[in-house]
């Protein structure tokens, strides 16, 4: 991984075989980010990704092997048990131009992953909403 800082910002190389999730938790573990905005592109492979069951709380996975274009990666990064937590939904297309996307669990980069961090100097949380059953952020309200 290689990344430079410019102003409250990260561009972040995620290089050739790196598991992106790891990584880009552990760049906000050492740079103290604990809540912000982040976006890449790249290509990857061992992908996996779900879309939620509001009805039985949990996760539908889908795992991809193949190299895949990373159209679209959007999250953001708030505090979750006292980590870093990403939150990201991700675009894929396949050599046939096709997409497919959802909530990113996990992929390795196969040739290239370009990320860019918006760090808020700030701390936001995720809390467990018992209703959804997911932990979803928890914002002061003004």
């Amino acid at each position: 991984m290689q990344f430079q800082k410019i102003d409250d910002s990260y561009i972040i190389y995620v290089e050739k075989g790196e598991k992106v999730i790891d990584v880009l938790t552990v760049f906000c573990i050492e740079q103290k980010i604990y809540s912000g905005q982040i976006s890449g592109i790249g290509a990857v492979k061992n992908v996996d990704i779900g879309a939620y069951d509001i009805t039985s709380k949990d996760y539908i996975h889908k795992v991809f092997d193949s190299t895949l274009e990373l159209l679209s990666f959007q999250g953001n990064i708030a505090l979750k048990n006292d980590k870093p937590f990403l939150h990201a939904h991700i675009t894929l297309g396949n050599h046939d131009m096709e997409v497919s996307g959802g909530h990113l669990f996990e992929m390795e980069v196969a040739a290239v992953g370009e990320f860019i961090i918006h760090d808020f100097k700030d701390k936001t949380h995720r809390a467990l909403n018992e209703d959804i059953g997911l932990a979803t952020l928890n914002l002061c309200k003004i």
